[in-house]
């Protein structure tokens, strides 16, 4: 619930995953955080769509790029927005109160959440690895073998590998659009 509520109040969401990857582990903390996402993204749509509207317009109307969404959203709401979330450089909770002003329906965007499941895994382990980190730190006993880092090394390169193909894509993708 505070990972929704702080999506709804403009935090930046990658930090809280990067927090629940170190406090929970890779699986649960992205796991949580994509729950957390998912509601707090839904909850800032529908605020966007039925109650702050005029206002959330107005301050749309000064972003050049919104009306590029829209238009591109109108015309494949699913694909585009599930290719939005896939990118890490559109800003996740403005998206969400824009996505509100579109035709969209919010099956299509509900479905389009599950664009955040590598973001939120990518974050995660980021957050584990920062955890480790921290533990190799304050000098808590962690396995430190050479198959160890080797996976944690291999772990950081698939990662970074996977979420760089999945960028590219998605932004070639968005640029057809």
């Amino acid at each position: 619930m505070i990972y929704a509520l702080a999506v709804v109040a403009l935090v930046p969401a990658s930090l809280l995953t990067i927090a629940g990857g170190a406090l929970f582990g890779v699986l649960r903390g992205a796991s949580f955080a994509v729950v957390g996402a998912t509601l707090g993204s839904v909850t800032a749509f529908l605020l966007s769509r039925h109650i702050a509207r005029r206002a959330i317009a107005r301050r749309l109307a000064q972003m050049p790029r919104f009306g590029a969404i829209d238009r591109a959203v109108s015309m494949q709401g699913l694909r585009v927005v599930l290719l939005l979330r896939l990118s890490p450089i559109v800003p996740f909770n403005v998206l969400n109160y824009a996505l509100g002003l579109t035709a969209i329906s919010l099956r299509d965007f509900l479905l389009a959440s599950a664009g955040m499941i590598p973001g939120a895994f990518m974050y995660a382990y980021c957050g584990k690895i920062a955890g480790i980190a921290l533990a190799l730190a304050g000098k808590t006993q962690v396995p430190r073998d050479a198959s160890y880092y080797g996976l944690l090394l291999a772990g950081l390169a698939a990662t970074i590998a996977a979420a760089t193909v999945v960028t590219r894509t998605a932004q070639r993708a968005l640029g057809d659009v």
